[in-house]
């Protein structure tokens, strides 16, 4: 054992008294390997989200509603120019419905995501994306996420006027070398500044990272900390899972230790933060183990039969009606925990928006 790892009873004992891990003990945390250390890490970070959330969990409806993208993103299946990647676009009437679909199945946030679709950005109009999102909001009352790329600081005004609470930006790595091998000719301080614009109108906002992509633990780290100090609310990671098509099509997947031990040390880092056990790497499945490590909020719920697709893994438990609010919240019930309630969902935005407006 490493002179760090011999460190990880340590680390975790201060996490629990209200001292969030920081410098060399975010990697230290990041490195854990062993299934003994990892038990104690995820049982820490289990706590912690306990006493922050109690045992209730939010789940997120997800509707990727445009798959085109005028980027070279090396790791997306939907980057421009790919033949193998699935094209659409969904209507606004066709996205109302969606949306109250999954509303009416339990859902306590609509994402709405796209790729960053030429149709709107070739000419930087985005009216019809506003609309949308104020249609969306108006049928559904449910907060809003919305995923569409890097925009301007007048676009999030307006999308945020149009009842989007939430705003969406991944920079996937903090460490500009990765950055540069995957997001291909996308500024690396400007996402970033997009994500702070966002959070100066009064928004929410989310970050997240990628794993196994070439990245070391301390580029890990960096993202971690990074992220820790961001105007961010909500915190996500995600592991690789190569797609056809792109420059990366055959590295080998990451697997999902990395993604776990990371969810882990962000709720030890992050206590009070939102942290997502995502449905779209190992799908139904890969729900325990995320929650078990420390995640409260369960995304990329997609209804089936809608054509609609997801981002790692473009269909995977989508038409076979697995990842449906129904199906999450069973799964939840026998882990001992619930699907919380609109209610309670709409009352931790509402704190959250109070505390952002404080701090603008």
């Amino acid at each position: 054992m490493s002179g760090g790892l011999r460190r990880l009873p340590e680390i975790l004992e201060r996490a629990l008294d209200g001292q969030p891990p920081a410098g060399s003990d975010i990697a230290t945390l990041l490195a854990v390997t062993d299934p003994h250390d990892a038990a104690a890490l995820f049982a820490a970070a289990g706590e912690l989200r306990r006493r922050h959330f109690g045992d209730a969990i939010f789940l997120y409806g997800f509707v990727y509603f445009s798959t085109y993208c005028h980027n070279e993103c090396t790791f997306c299946l939907y980057r421009r120019g790919n033949p193998e990647s699935p094209r659409y676009r969904k209507s606004l009437d066709e996205v109302v419905a969606i949306a109250c679909g999954l509303a009416a199945s339990g859902v306590h946030l609509i994402d709405l995501t796209m790729g960053e679709d030429p149709l709107y950005f070739a000419t930087n109009e985005f009216d019809a994306l506003v609309e949308l999102v104020r249609a969306v909001k108006e049928a559904t009352g449910l907060p809003v996420m919305i995923s569409p790329g890097k925009v301007s600081a007048d676009v999030l005004a307006a999308l945020r006027d149009a009842g989007a609470e939430w705003y969406a930006c991944y920079q996937e790595t903090h460490a500009p070398e990765v950055y540069a091998r995957l997001r291909v000719g996308q500024d690396f301080a400007a996402r970033a500044a997009a994500r702070t614009a966002a959070a100066r109108l009064g928004m929410l906002v989310e970050d997240g990272m990628l794993l196994g992509i070439g990245e070391t633990v301390g580029d890990r780290a960096l993202s971690v900390a990074a992220m820790r100090d961001e105007p961010v609310d909500q915190v996500r990671v995600m592991s690789f899972v190569p797609q056809r098509g792109t420059p990366l099509e055959h590295e080998s997947p990451a697997g999902s230790l990395g993604e776990l031990v990371t969810i882990a040390t962000m709720r030890l880092v992050m206590p009070e933060r939102l942290i997502p056990a995502t449905l779209d790497v190992d799908g139904i499945n890969g729900l325990e183990p995320r929650i078990a490590a420390g995640a409260n909020v369960v995304t990329s719920i997609v209804p089936p039969d809608l054509g609609l697709a997801g981002v790692s893994q473009s269909e995977l438990d989508i038409d076979a009606g697995l990842r449906t609010a129904a199906e999450a919240s069973s799964r939840l019930t026998a882990l001992g925990l619930r699907a919380a309630t609109a209610g309670e969902y709409a009352g931790w935005v509402a704190g959250a928006l109070e505390r952002r407006a404080v701090r603008r």
